[in-house]
């Protein structure tokens, strides 16, 4: 519930599934990538083709949104457990792996979307193959059913 007592889940849903008339209503993805903490700035090449690999779906309508994160130094997180809320503040030494950059995109077909994470990832393994990244994609629920692409 919001502070004025109206669902905050109904007002989302009103202005988030609203779409112009003749608007094809396309599945989202969220990208990101994980590696592990500490591993450095990535090298310049990286951000230059990011940015060209970006450019390119954004002016096609394709990538939304995204960045990339800083260190876990600077994180918040609030632990639920048993009912209990805790907060617990970064860095975690027991992180084996941390998001470092995501990106919310919109594609035709899971198809079209695996395709394209590929070469993003393709980017990484080109530019910094010293570091291990694991490129994930997965399709934004748009209710509680299943995706359906």
């Amino acid at each position: 519930m919001s502070k004025n007592g109206i669902p905050v889940r109904l007002i989302s849903e009103k202005f988030t599934n609203h779409k112009p008339k003749g608007v094809i209503d396309m599945p989202r993805f969220m990208g990101f990538v994980r590696m592990e903490e500490g591993v450095g700035t990535p090298p310049q090449a990286l951000f230059d083709a990011m940015d060209e690999y970006i450019g390119e779906r954004a002016s096609k309508g394709i990538f939304l949104d995204g960045g990339g994160l800083y260190g876990t130094e600077d994180a918040v997180n609030y632990v639920v457990r048993q009912g209990e809320v805790t907060r617990v503040d970064g860095p975690y030494s027991e992180a084996k792996e941390v998001v470092g950059g995501w990106a919310i995109m919109e594609y035709p077909s899971l198809d079209e979307a695996a395709e394209d994470q590929r070469s993003f990832a393709e980017l990484h393994a080109k530019h910094w193959p010293e570091v291990t990244v694991i490129s994930t994609l997965r399709q934004i629920s748009t209710g509680p059913e299943a995706p359906d692409v």
